[in-house]
């Protein structure tokens, strides 16, 4: 479990195993805070172990120092970092403080999932494009939807079972739903991660 109670815009905790116990994770998470925004994403290097891992470093790499760009064209610089990996899937999104917004692009199968803080608001998904970063790059898709305080992002990569935000309980903190997807939603037969950024909107 990662745990930073504040980043910028956010509160966040990440939750993951590996495949096997002592080894490296390929899955990995990225909250690079900007001026006036935050970005939160996930990534998951292709298969297991030390190759899949140096794949995900490179791509994280990347977001950290260009943290500020939109999720299209960091999935672009990332694609361009990755061609001499085995390449990674992720998902990405760009929350704007300033205009109480979120962008939010993937390639590949890392769900994005955004939960209202009013439960009776369904969830939202984030768009998601068939490929591998660093070997086939789509045209990406972004979409832009607004945020209010409490809204709660979820980002899982493969390793997380389908479907596993439904029924969390969203007045918990972010780790506590973090721990609580990986534990009830884990795929045994691969790594897994969990990212949990609550959107709590700019500090007066």
């Amino acid at each position: 479990m990662i745990e930073r109670p504040h980043t910028s815009l956010v509160e966040w905790a990440v939750a993951g195993v590996p495949l096997r116990a002592g080894t490296e994770s390929g899955d990995l998470h990225v909250v690079a805070a900007f001026d006036g925004g935050v970005l939160v994403g996930a990534i998951d290097g292709l298969g297991h172990g030390p190759d899949a891992a140096e794949a995900a470093r490179v791509a994280a790499d990347v977001l950290q120092e260009h943290a500020a760009e939109p999720p299209a064209r960091l999935l672009g610089r990332c694609h361009d970092a990755l061609r001499s990996t085995r390449g990674a899937v992720l998902t990405l999104a760009s929350i704007d403080g300033r205009r109480g917004s979120m962008t939010w692009a993937g390639v590949g199968n890392v769900e994005g999932m955004l939960l209202r803080i009013d439960p009776a608001a369904p969830h939202e998904s984030a768009p998601l494009r068939g490929g591998i970063v660093g070997l086939r790059l789509p045209p990406c898709r972004e979409s832009t939807i607004t945020v209010v305080p409490a809204d709660i992002l979820v980002l899982t990569t493969d390793g997380i079972l389908h479907g596993a935000s439904g029924g969390l309980d969203r007045s918990a903190s972010a780790a506590s739903i973090a721990e609580a997807v990986l534990a009830a939603h884990r795929n045994p037969s691969d790594d897994a991660l969990v990212v949990v950024a609550r959107y709590v909107g700019p500090r007066s």
